[in-house]
This record gives C-alpha cells, sequence and structure tokens, in this order.
C-alpha cells in the first residue's frame, strides 16, 4: 500500500469521520474503499461500452419502409377530436 496526502474541505472531512466511525473503520481506508469501488465502476463502464461500440451500427427498423410523416400524425388524438 501507499501513503497519499489530499486535502478537502472541513464539512467533507467530517462526513469521513462521521462515515468512518459509523463503519467502524479508519478515514484511510474509508477513503481507499470509495476511491477502488470508484475506480471499479469506471472500468466496468469503459468495458461495456467498448462491448456495445463493437458491435457496430444497429438498423433502426429491421424491415419494410417507414411511415410516411401525415400517417403519423393523422390520428384523432393529435386532432383534438
Amino acid at each position: 500500500m501507499r501513503n497519499l496526502t489530499i486535502t478537502i474541505d472541513e464539512e467533507v472531512a467530517r462526513w469521513a469521520r462521521m462515515r468512518a466511525a459509523t463503519e467502524g473503520t479508519s478515514v484511510s481506508r474509508l477513503v481507499g474503499r470509495l476511491l477502488r469501488e470508484h475506480m471499479a465502476q469506471e472500468h466496468s463502464y469503459r468495458a461495456a461500452m467498448k462491448r456495445d461500440l463493437a458491435r457496430g451500427p444497429l438498423p433502426l427498423k429491421s424491415a419494410g419502409t417507414y411511415p410516411a410523416r401525415d400517417e403519423i400524425y393523422d390520428r384523432p388524438v393529435l386532432r383534438g377530436h
């Protein structure tokens, strides 16, 4: 493990001390866990994005033609009837 010095606002420090006490751990371990969780989420997000982008573009519609604009908007609910 590495030592790291950080500077934080007093309000954040107060929250961290209370949260660490609630969890029965030190502020150092709390911050380490929070950073590790954030790092894991970022890795997971990047991996998911990479998998999704690797699939390539998906067609908007699998078969047939799109309805004309008039067909879409010519509905009684939109005409107020």
